[in-house]
């Protein structure tokens, strides 16, 4: 346990900024679902457009730090592997 008032601080700043960071990736993570659920449902134009929203959001991930640019890359392409095959 924190012992100095300083150390208190850090812990309640690490505190808010862990559930902030967790409920960045679930927001991510939710979206890259919507992709695979409009997929599997077989809706096309749904999955076109729950894609278009996905794209912008991993790369915000990137860009806050929550996923390797490689790993986006990743997503992006299979997901839009997906998305074409339909």
């Amino acid at each position: 346990m924190a012992n100095s008032a300083q150390a208190r601080k850090r812990a309640r700043q690490a505190d808010k900024r862990r559930t902030h960071n967790a409920a960045q990736r679930a927001t991510l993570r939710t979206t890259i679902k919507n992709v695979i659920k409009a997929v599997a449902a077989g809706n096309k134009d749904d999955a076109a457009a729950a894609y278009k929203v996905a794209v912008p959001a991993i790369d915000k991930g990137v860009t806050k730090g929550h996923l390797h640019k490689n790993a986006a890359a990743r997503y992006k392409s299979r997901l839009n592997n997906r998305v074409r095959a339909m």
